[in-house]
């Protein structure tokens, strides 16, 4: 990892994956090259295969040197994966495994999902706008552990095929993981929402004991709620304002927060953070992508949606590289475009304004260049004034 100062310079993994993957992830690598140049640092770019394009390329959907490669670098930035090529069911390998495999690998055991609504996106939103005011939910994902992680079982029998999936957690995973999400309540509204299906699952009925432990002892000053995986589910979509943070497990957490998409008006506007421990200071390795999945269908035709990646970037350079006005400049700069109307068709209410993700990247880009610009008059203003104050002493 590099000792991050005033001026960083920093390598970035990008793994574009498949589907629109690769457009993503280049509108996004722009954006991050447009903060490097605003703010001066250097960021340095390396490629490496994850997913279906890996699968097709080495006949595994994690090769060694991409391992290799996110372990060398200061942070991950990753598309998607996954596409019909490897949907078959009798396929040894699939794309998804690169994507699972690389969390392990990395240690990356929470993972941030931030659900903000833009007020000028309200008529992209299935809800009236009064019911999105106020909503700024962050679900926190344990990432690790939980039935996507155990073991599977396929057999035959007489009366058919039995398939098991085993869903294990331990005290020790549900332990750090409600650490992270407490900690975040403690710097937002301190509110924390345990969601989990303790009436039915051992494995819940054992997070909640250890929430309930991990609260009391350490994070009194946070308000703790228990809520089942079904009313939360509920909930979400009857009263989202009245979340702040929601802590949950691995399959739990996938499926809620592609549930909550829904109040921002599409799930290509969202980001997502996959974070491992503190490495050093306020650093984390990281792993961050879009929510949305690799949509072949659009893939190639230049109308994804680069929003959920770019804000994306802006996590990483928040959490990875511990560079929190760089993150707020690009979020600033993602506002003023949807804000401008520059849309790509999944938000867009006119089909006749619908634009390019290349024009989309291009206007994010301009507000991050434009706030550059800005930042050198306003220092070139306070220049001038000093030097016409020491000409009159």
């Amino acid at each position: 990892m590099n000792d991050f100062r005033e001026s960083t310079a920093a390598t970035i993994a990008t793994l574009p994956g498949d589907g629109v993957g690769p457009e993503v992830v280049a509108a996004a690598r722009l954006v991050l090259q447009a903060v490097a140049s605003r703010f001066g640092h250097t960021f340095t770019f390396r490629e490496g295969l994850i997913g279906g394009a890996a699968i097709d390329a080495t006949g595994d959907p994690l090769p060694n040197e991409t391992i290799a490669l996110c372990r060398g670098s200061d942070a991950v930035l990753l598309g998607a994966v996954g596409g019909p090529r490897w949907d078959s069911p009798t396929a040894r390998v699939r794309p998804e495994q690169g994507l699972l495999g690389i969390r392990r690998a990395l240690g990356l055991f929470a993972n941030l999902r931030p659900i903000v609504p833009y007020p000028s996106l309200a008529a992209s939103s299935p809800f009236r706008p009064a019911h999105l005011t106020g909503v700024d939910i962050l679900v926190v994902r344990e990432l690790t552990g939980g039935i996507y992680f155990g073991d599977k079982r396929l057999e035959r029998s007489d009366a058919g095929e039995i398939a098991t999936d085993v869903c294990t957690y331990t005290t020790e995973e549900i332990e750090r993981i409600v650490r992270v999400a407490a900690e975040l309540a403690r710097a937002r509204r301190r509110r924390l929402t345990s969601v989990d299906k303790a009436n039915v699952l051992e494995t819940s009925r054992l997070w909640r004991r250890t929430v309930t432990r991990v609260i009391a002892e350490d994070f009194s000053d946070v308000q703790l709620e228990h809520m089942l995986v079904d009313t939360c589910a509920m909930r979400l979509i009857q009263r989202p304002s009245e979340f702040d943070v929601v802590v949950t497990e691995n399959m739990f957490g996938d499926i809620l927060t592609d549930e909550a998409a829904v109040l921002a008006g599409s799930i290509g506007l969202l980001p997502s953070a996959s974070l491992g421990a503190v490495a050093g200071g306020a650093r984390r390795a990281g792993l961050y992508e879009p929510i949305h999945g690799s949509a072949p269908d659009i893939a190639g035709d230049g109308i994804a949606n680069p929003i959920g990646a770019i804000l994306s970037a802006a996590q990483l350079l928040r959490y990875s590289l511990a560079l929190g006005e760089e993150a707020r400049a690009v979020e600033r700069a993602v506002r003023l475009t949807v804000e401008a109307g520059v849309l790509t068709r999944d938000v867009s209410s006119d089909p006749s304004c619908v634009v390019t993700t290349r024009a989309v990247t291009e206007r994010v880009v301009s507000h991050v260049v434009a706030a550059e610009m800005v930042r050198a008059g306003e220092l070139g203003r306070v220049r001038q004034h000093r030097d016409e104050a020491h000409s009159d002493r």
